[in-house]
């Protein structure tokens, strides 16, 4: 093919990948929260940080951090927000680039996402108990050396998702135009779908159609793209080990695990609780999201009652 032949494909690939940009930008409308309840903002290091409240000031405090990956938000503990605040008093922030709270383009890191979670506890809260699912539940770990809490329950707790870190990835997608387009196909709905059936939900029927408009819409935000190319390139991975960490605290400790997961499979949850002389509750037909697919008993660990049906309290 000849020179010009070719500059003529790249120009046209250009064109279209810049117009499905603008195209996405403007389906995706300003959008409410997922979670019922009081709308707040945490001034952070020049974040507004979003963050949902419901129940009795009066009651504990309980606060629940969302996972991390590319359209994640405080919308995960959907299922589980309304039933939690009969008991606590239950606030939800969206870390710092996801969800409603800001997204600037920054180098998001573990560092960052660590130290506002520290921050968070200290000041939104008083001796709460701290809820986290999957790679935040490293930075609620971290945080809960230097911040009083009551008790931590943490959901498939990782300290490593992508393996070595790729620098020349995450500039690539935090590049304006195919950066875009490449986290546009990540977020596509076929893409959400993909991922969820794949180590998020154990049955799919338990995904539904607002959650996943919802993830499709935080995913279309601007600036949407920055902290997932952090995450996907092995930076928001924090540098220590998870069961030294909590091994260490002098807290007690729950994990829940869905014994059906293979990202995060139930061994390491084992391993963990070795090392940290955690409870280990295990709950049958469950991926990552136990308390998604089965809130009702979820609320009950949380709530300390482990004499449940659906669940397997194996330490």
């Amino acid at each position: 093919m000849k020179l010009r032949n070719l500059l003529g494909v790249a120009a046209g690939t250009v064109g279209l990948t810049a117009l499905a940009n603008r195209l996405l930008r403007r389906q995706s409308d300003p959008f409410e929260p997922f979670l019922a309840g009081d709308e707040r903002s945490y001034r952070w290091r020049g974040f507004d940080v979003s963050y949902v409240e419901a129940g009795d000031p009066e009651d504990p405090d309980l606060v629940l951090l969302h996972g991390v990956n590319a359209a994640a938000s405080n919308h995960e503990f959907h299922a589980v927000f309304s039933r939690l605040a009969e008991d606590y008093h239950v606030v939800a922030p969206d870390l710092p680039g996801f969800g409603h709270s800001d997204r600037p383009p920054l180098l998001y890191s573990a560092s960052l996402l660590t130290n506002f979670v520290r921050d968070f506890l200290a000041d939104e809260s008083e001796d709460p108990t701290v809820v986290a699912s999957s790679l935040t539940g490293s930075y609620a770990a971290l945080a809960a050396r230097d911040v009083p809490v009551e008790r931590l329950v943490l959901v498939a707790p990782t300290d490593s998702t992508m393996g070595s870190r790729r620098g020349w990835r995450r500039t690539l997608l935090r590049t304006p135009l195919l950066g875009q387009g490449i986290y546009n196909a990540i977020v596509s709905k076929y893409s959400l779908k993909h991922f969820h059936r794949d180590h998020g939900y154990y049955d799919l029927d338990n995904l539904t159609p607002a959650v996943l408009d919802y993830e499709w819409t935080t995913g279309h935000q601007p600036g949407a793209r920055f902290a997932p190319a952090s995450f996907v390139t092995g930076f928001l991975d924090p540098e220590e080990d998870l069961g030294v960490v909590l091994g260490e605290l002098d807290v007690p400790i729950t994990l829940v695990w869905g014994r059906d997961a293979d990202i995060s499979p139930l061994e390491n949850g084992r391993e963990l609780a070795d090392e940290a002389d955690a409870r280990l509750v295990v709950f049958d037909e469950s991926l990552l999201l136990p308390h998604v697919e089965h809130p009702d008993q979820f609320v009950d660990v949380v709530r300390e009652a482990y004499d449940i049906p659906s669940a397997t309290e194996s330490r």
